[in-house]
This record gives structure tokens, C-alpha cells and sequence, in this order.
């Protein structure tokens, strides 16, 4: 453990991780094995769409553009936590320098929220096809869809920036002990050696924009879509009209409620056990919906694989 020595006080230039330092050797294992799987399956997935999406003309359409941007995103998002959590697994209490921990919040705030955003937009877009198709390819045409994926990756930045700034111009003192498997702000903001009250204001405010405002656009999103899809008369056209958000929906349901239950859960009901548990849900789990659902609920998909690997197409 480095620390800076001044007079009267020591600042820390190193944290360590507690991770999962608490569980017993054979369980470590156990969960590097499923994690170091899981890791496996979500990169080669998201590999696999991203490179089927690229080869096969019949998914150019603004949806699975989204979908191609969202797999690229959950990639390098799963790549800044995940290799450094399966190290903790096998050797605990591992340290990260005060840099590179502030370069992994970074990266962790930025594709995070840009997710975040993406599912947003990847709503408004079942929105137009469904409630607006006649001029859909006008309204989604390829410079919306590139403002609104580039405008979701500059707000995570922006946030990020935000974020990092106020957690790293604090001073970190005789705490260094990270209660987490990741830097992350609220544990950071637990070792300041210092009244946190203004940085804690500002997670708060960052949490409300980056999930209210992506949750309240989607929520409003599906209000009109179910209204648009329960006029429709035939009820085989019900069912193709909603089974094109149903993957969309389910990796929305789960990627909000994670990410709420820790960030907009008041301070004095926050648990650091409980959040690390929800913790691992949304930085191993949910990256993997996307190509897992995203390749067994739909059907184009599945169709493009086929042609992929020169079998007939199921439909």
C-alpha cells in the first residue's frame, strides 16, 4: 500500500479491492469458472452480432444499427470491469493505483450511461416503426441514427467527466480498502477523508438524468406503442407488431431496474453488500441479454445466421 506523507496528514496513491475476499478459495473458483464463462459467451456474442449485422444487407435498418452500437458498448464496458474482477477472484485484496482507478470509473460511467441512452433511442425507433411507419425511413434515416448514437456516447462522456472530477479532487486519507470489486463513485465516496455532501448531490442528479429521463422516454415510448398495437385488427398482426419490442423491453426491464435499485436508492438505505450483489447482476448478467435475447427472440437474427453459416433460413 502506497501512501504520500504531508504534515498532519497521508494521502493515499493506492486503493485495494475487497471483492469477494470474504468467500472461502472454493468459492472464489467456482465463481471465476461461471464468471470467466459468462465473460466468454457475452464477447463472442456480442463479436457475433456486431459481424452478422456488418455482413448480412437484410439488418441495415436503424434497429439493428442500435443494436450493433449497444453490443460495441457492452463490450468495452464488460472489458473495464470484468478482467479485473476474475483477477481479484483468483488473488484477493489486489491493489489499483489511484489512476488507473479513476481511468476505470471513467470508462465504466462512460459506456454505462451510454447504454443507458442507446435502449432510449432503440425505444423511439420501435416507437416510429410502429406508430409512424409510413415515414419511418424519413424520420430514422442514417443521420438521426448517427446523432442519436454519437449524442448518447457524448453524454456519457460529458457525465463521466462530470463525475470522475468530483470524486478524484477529493482527498483520500487513511482509508484505501474499496468495499466493491470495481471503483465505483459511491464506495470512493465512502473512503473521502472529507464532507461528501456536494459530491453526493451531484451522483444524484447525475443518476436522476441518466435514468429518469432514458426510463420516463421509453416508458411513454411503450404507452403508445401498446395503444397503436391494440388498434390493429387482426390479431396476427398484434402479435408480429409486439414481438418486435419484446427483446428490446426485456433487456430494458432489467438493465433500469439494476442500475436504479443501487443509484437512486436514497444514501441511508444503501447497503455495499447488497449493491455488489446487484453489482455482478448488471456488469455480467445483463451484458449477456443482449446477444442472447436479442439471437433466440428474433427471428431475423436467427435468419441471418442461418444464411451465415449456408443453411436455409428458418422462415
Amino acid at each position: 500500500m502506497t501512501v504520500v506523507r504531508r504534515p498532519n496528514c497521508t494521502f493515499v496513491t493506492e486503493f485495494i479491492f475487497e471483492g469477494f475476499s470474504s468467500f472461502g478459495w472454493q468459492h472464489r473458483l467456482i465463481y471465476f469458472a461461471v464468471f470467466l464463462t459468462l465473460y466468454l459467451l457475452t464477447l463472442s456474442g456480442n463479436v457475433i452480432i456486431v459481424t452478422i449485422i456488418h455482413l448480412d444487407r437484410h439488418l441495415h435498418t436503424p434497429m439493428y444499427f442500435f443494436l450493433c452500437v449497444l453490443s460495441i458498448s457492452d463490450t468495452c464496458y464488460t472489458v473495464a470491469i470484468i478482467p479485473r474482477m476474475l483477477s481479484g477472484l483468483l488473488s484477493p485484496h489486489q491493489t489499483i493505483a489511484f489512476q488507473e482507478c479513476a481511468t476505470q470509473l471513467f470508462f465504466y460511467l462512460t459506456f454505462g450511461i451510454n447504454n443507458c441512452f442507446l435502449l432510449m433511442a432503440m425505444g423511439y425507433d420501435r416507437y416510429v416503426a410502429i406508430c409512424n411507419p409510413l415515414r419511418y425511413s424519413v424520420i430514422m434515416g442514417k443521420r438521426t441514427c448517427t446523432q442519436l448514437a454519437c449524442g448518447s456516447l457524448g453524454i456519457g462522456l460529458g457525465m463521466a467527466i462530470t463525475q470522475v472530477t468530483s470524486v478524484f479532487a477529493l482527498p483520500f486519507c487513511d482509508a484505501f480498502v474499496i468495499p466493491h470489486f470495481f471503483c465505483d463513485v459511491r464506495p470512493l465516496l465512502k473512503l473521502a477523508c472529507t464532507d461528501t455532501t456536494v459530491n453526493e448531490i451531484i451522483n444524484f442528479i447525475v443518476s436522476v438524468f441518466v435514468l429518469i429521463l432514458p426510463m420516463g422516454v421509453v416508458f411513454i415510448s411503450y404507452v403508445l406503442i401498446i395503444s397503436t398495437i391494440l388498434k390493429i385488427a387482426s390479431a396476427e398482426g398484434r402479435k408480429k407488431a409486439f414481438a418486435t419490442c419484446v427483446s428490446h423491453l426485456t433487456v430494458v426491464i432489467i438493465h433500469y431496474g439494476c442500475t436504479s435499485i443501487i443509484y437512486l436508492k436514497p444514501k441511508s438505505q444503501s447497503s455495499l453488500g447488497q449493491d455488489r450483489l446487484i453489482s455482478v447482476i448488471y456488469t455480467v448478467i445483463t451484458p449477456l441479454l443482449n446477444p442472447l435475447v436479442y439471437s433466440l427472440r428474433n427471428k431475423e437474427v436467427k435468419d441471418a445466421l442461418c444464411r451465415a453459416m449456408g443453411r436455409k433460413p428458418l422462415s
